[in-house]
This record gives C-alpha cells, structure tokens and sequence, in this order.
C-alpha cells in the first residue's frame, strides 16, 4: 500500500495553522460510532461540493478536470467508510453538522472572482485537516481503522495541494492574504471549545 510521505505530511502541517489537540483525540477513542458516522457523510459533502464547483464553472478546464476526479475518489473513500461502518454493526446516520464548515463558508466572498478563490481555499483546508486527523488518530485506533485512515491520507493531502494550486491559478494576486484570513478562523474552529463532538469538531466543552 502507498502512503503518504513525510514530505507531503510537512507541507500539510506548515499550511495548517495548528496540530489537533490531545483532548479532542481522546475523546475520538470514546466516539467511534460518530466519528465514523460523520467521517461517512464528510466524503459525500466532499464529492458533493466537487461537483458544485464543476457546475460553477463550466468554461473552467482546470476546475472541471480536478473537480471530477476528486469527486469519483470522494465516493469510492464514501464506499469504504460505508462498508467499515458495515462491518462494525453501526448504521449510517447523517448526524447534525458540526460548526466547522459553516465558519469558514461564511466569510466566502459572494461575487466572482473572489468567491471561487475563496471556495477553493477552503476546501483545501477542510481536505487538509481531514488528512491531519487521520494522521493524528491512526496510531492510536484499532489495527483495522489505522490501516484505513493511513490509505487516506495519500490522497487527501494531494485534494488540498489542488485546491490550493487551483486558487492561485485562478487569482491575478497573490492568495497569502486570504489563505491566512481562513486560517484563523479555522484554527479558533480547532482550538476552542465545542459543544458538539464531529470529525472536525474543536475541543470538546
């Protein structure tokens, strides 16, 4: 099996502005059902905005070719965590979204330019954390579960390299400025409390 290599594992901890906290790890061995109930309905969001973004921008090659195949590989990761659950004795559930994506939706700019380069930098910090977590959960879980978030995370650390490559190509500045702009929302989203325990869930309250 191919992993991810750990020049790909730095550059994804240099673009997050922070490491997942030990609590929130803790409380994942505590969560598995959710954790991987929510894990499940995260790939169909995933391959559900990649194919937002297609219908956004038709005259967009680029978009469209990256878009289409990241969404084909978001549902084959939907069919695995599916058939995990399966295994397991869980039923899938779609369970109450956590604040997370809805933080960092919120200050995408309405009006294009701007708000596809903004889109795609989010979703390059979703993908990117979602890779740190399988990377920050896989030592500690079950021989069955570590194995399978390490087989993810060759892929969803190259998702955020594309969205990142996608938004720059598609900004006639420089993106640094909004690229740290979404960091610190997404790191407050990270590193303070949360009532509500979800895959990308900041420390439990």
């Amino acid at each position: 099996m191919e992993l991810v290599n750990q020049a790909d594992l730095d550059a994804l901890f240099e673009f997050l502005p922070c490491r997942t906290p030990d609590v929130w790890i803790q409380e994942a061995l505590q969560q598995e059902e959710i954790l991987l109930q929510n894990h499940c309905y995260l790939e169909q969001c995933a391959a559900r905005n990649a194919l937002q973004l297609m219908f956004r921008c038709p005259d967009k090659p680029d978009v469209l070719s990256k878009m289409s195949k990241l969404a084909r590989e978001e549902l084959r990761h939907f069919e695995k965590v599916h058939e995990l659950l399966t295994r397991r004795g869980y039923a899938y559930k779609i369970l109450k979204p956590s604040r997370y994506a809805g933080l960092l939706n919120a200050e995408i700019r309405k009006t294009n330019p701007g708000q596809l380069i903004d889109s795609l930098i989010v979703g390059a910090y979703i993908e990117a954390r979602s890779c740190e977590r399988f990377a920050s959960l896989a030592p500690h879980m079950d021989d069955e579960i570590s194995v399978f978030f390490r087989s993810l995370l060759k892929s969803e650390a190259r998702h955020f390299k594309d969205y990142l490559t996608l938004a720059q190509s598609h900004s006639r500045e420089p993106i640094d400025q909004r690229v740290a702009f979404f960091g610190a929302i997404e790191r407050n989203a990270i590193e303070s409390e949360d009532k509500l325990f979800r895959f990308h869930s900041g420390v439990p309250a």
